[in-house]
């Protein structure tokens, strides 16, 4: 099923106005050269950390290679000098979808001069605070950019008229010049709508429901929506480094029979009066999903995000400032990523035969709550010992069952750190995830989830029940191990647990952080851990209601 959201010219003033159809409400290390200790404890604390000011320094993210989003409709151009006899442009129609044909005219121009069509755009992206002990989320930032969108010639009389088809590009009003020489001669617009897409329209209960949602706009007012199921809070969409098309997947859930799905423009929550905003144009619309049968519980699965490279060299743990100044010791691991309990190949070159080795697991330990001074600090984890040989190691760790997110392997040598490696933990479900698949209406369960982490991109999960946000858990205080306490209700038949990343943003507190504390649907694509290497996945459960 595919929307197209709908709006209106009032006058010669580009506004739009949704349809009363499609609006909302108006519609151990092991060594093979050496000998090997087993690790016995974990060390005291290394050294502490204080949460960062109030004025951290701003990365601003650089968007990752994002798979399947559409680029700048033309190549950047600089500012041209407005005339101050600005004609206009002609452009018919106003308004639409991206792909409609557009015809573009201007009149009493100059003759036989070759025109410039410019088209404004933006770049939007992600901001964050990145620390040897922590990564901040510090909201979104946009850029407004100009692009060449075609080139004409204007006939004897001054005119021309050309044929195209209005961009794929960000939702809202795009203004749109004729330049000469340099100078911006006549201005027009168009105004990109909404579309909304749903795929499948009918299904079992758990039935993957993918939902896109294109024409968002590049700046805080525009840039977010929110999707309801059957009234219920589900969680938050974005498309930053989408550049405006939106696309999540949820489950169907409920009993047998229609099921309403609403979406439209929001900052965390739905805007309910769109048509009475300075921005209008930023309609939802409303969409069926009929249940066709609960019988089945689906099984446990997780649904990880693309697979990107990071575009931001900067890892939790990782401080090369302690590093041994003369080290020229090159340590890797077989693998960069994987749960808690993993074993790893270790292959390290450039040591000293004299002396041991010792692998250390560097991590933290704290909590956010009440967060005044000293939160958490920087703890080591001893991941064993073992001899090189001919200065070369060749051993095998296994990953401390603690916090997820980014970690290093440090190996120290006569009391130096003279290598560390990153190793990214992944969250992982205990077991099949709940405590009982089958249960009373009413009765209590608990979910086990491992390798929670301890930044403000991976803290936190947000928990979704049969579509409908009922909370939250934190992984920081329990040392990466989440148990969520919840309870069976909904009457008999299948009931569904969806966890999504959150962007936490508390302890410490940002000004000008939106979409904090809501699951984001948006993880696969547009989240700003991406571009830091961070795998944040939707963790996807079922339980099963009996009489």
């Amino acid at each position: 099923m595919t929307l197209q959201l709908r709006s209106k010219k009032l006058g010669t003033i580009l506004v739009a106005a949704v349809t009363a159809v499609l609006f909302l409400g108006s519609a151990a290390v092991s060594s093979a050269q050496g000998s090997a200790t087993a690790p016995t404890s974990t060390t005291a604390p290394t050294s502490t950390t204080v949460p960062s000011s109030a004025n951290p320094a701003t990365t601003v993210l650089q968007s990752p290679a994002i798979p399947g989003v559409s680029p700048l409709p033309g190549p950047v151009v600089g500012p041209a000098q407005p005339s101050e006899n600005m004609g206009i442009l002609d452009v018919t129609p106003d308004q639409g979808v991206a792909g409609t044909p557009i015809t573009i005219s201007g009149s009493q121009l100059a003759p036989n001069a070759k025109v410039e069509l410019t088209w404004s755009t933006a770049d939007a992206t992600w901001q964050v605070q990145t620390e040897p002990d922590t990564v901040n989320y510090l909201g979104r930032s946009d850029t407004l950019l100009t692009v060449a969108l075609a080139t004409t010639t204007t006939d004897a009389s001054g005119s021309f008229k050309l044929s195209l088809k209005a961009p794929v590009d960000w939702g809202g009003v795009h203004d749109i010049y004729a330049v000469v020489n340099g100078t911006e001669v006549a201005h027009g617009g168009f105004i990109t709508l909404r579309t909304v897409t749903v795929s499948p329209t009918s299904g079992p209960v758990g039935t993957p429901i993918t939902i896109t949602y294109s024409g968002l706009g590049p700046t805080f007012y525009t840039g977010g929506a929110s999707l309801l199921y059957d009234n219920h809070y589900v969680g938050e969409l974005m498309a930053n480094w989408t550049r405006g098309t939106a696309q999540v997947t949820i489950r169907a859930a409920g009993s047998v029979g229609k099921h309403v799905i609403q979406i439209g423009n929001a900052i965390s929550y739905l805007y309910l009066n769109v048509p009475q905003s300075p921005i209008p144009y930023t309609n939802g619309a409303k969409l069926i999903f009929t249940v066709t049968q609960d019988k089945v519980a689906p099984g446990p699965s997780i649904d990880w995000p693309v697979n990107v490279a990071p575009t931001v060299s900067a890892r939790t743990t990782l401080d090369a400032s302690g590093l041994a100044v003369t080290s020229n010791v090159d340590a890797t691991l077989a693998s960069t990523s994987g749960p808690v309990d993993t074993k790893v190949a270790l292959s390290a070159t450039g040591l000293s035969s004299s002396a041991p080795v010792s692998l250390v697991w560097s991590t933290v330990v704290g909590n956010r709550v009440d967060c005044a001074s000293t939160c958490w600090i920087f703890a080591s984890t001893p991941l064993g010992s073992a001899a090189p040989a001919g200065g070369s190691l060749q051993s095998t760790i296994t990953v401390p069952d603690g916090l997820g997110g980014w970690h290093v392997v440090q190996l120290m040598q006569s009391g130096q750190l003279v290598a560390q490696v990153p190793f990214y933990v992944k969250e992982s479900v205990v077991g099949q995830g709940v405590s009982s698949l089958f249960l009373k209406e009413g009765q209590s369960f608990t979910i086990h989830l491992e390798g929670v982490g301890w930044t403000q991109l991976d803290n936190t999960v947000g928990v979704d029940y049969d579509n409908s946000y009922i909370g939250y858990g934190c992984g920081f205080n329990s040392n990466g191990d989440v148990l969520l306490h919840l309870n069976a209700t909904g009457g008999p038949g299948v009931h569904l647990i969806d966890m999504y990343p959150m962007l936490y943003s508390l302890s410490p507190s940002f000004a000008n952080t939106p979409y904090g504390m809501v699951p984001v649907l948006t993880y696969a694509k547009d989240y700003p851990g991406l571009a830091l290497g961070y795998q944040m996945p939707a963790i996807r459960l079922a339980i099963t209601i009996v009489k």
